[in-house]
């Protein structure tokens, strides 16, 4: 099938038929990677941020939630923002 890029502000885009949004069941958002010269286009399967909660536990639980850098938003002098 051939479409036609049309200009979106300083981007272009194409229009997907409605039914081959449905066949790829794309609802509202898809995760876009470009593979050699393709762009690919894959429905998401799960909600940004799903399993965070799970993995930050698991960090945790194996010691490896350590911060990777000091804490400089206070030092000694600062006494009156504790």
């Amino acid at each position: 099938m051939h479409v036609s890029l049309v200009q979106i502000g300083n981007s272009r885009g194409i229009r997907i038929p409605k039914r081959i949004l449905d066949q790829c069941e794309i609802t509202d958002a898809v995760d876009l990677a470009v593979k050699g010269r393709k762009i690919v286009l894959e429905p998401l399967t799960r909600k940004p941020r799903d399993g965070w909660a799970a993995a930050a536990t698991r960090m945790h639980e194996l010691g490896d939630d350590e911060l990777m850098m000091p804490d400089v938003f206070g030092d000694e002098a600062d006494e009156d923002w504790a």
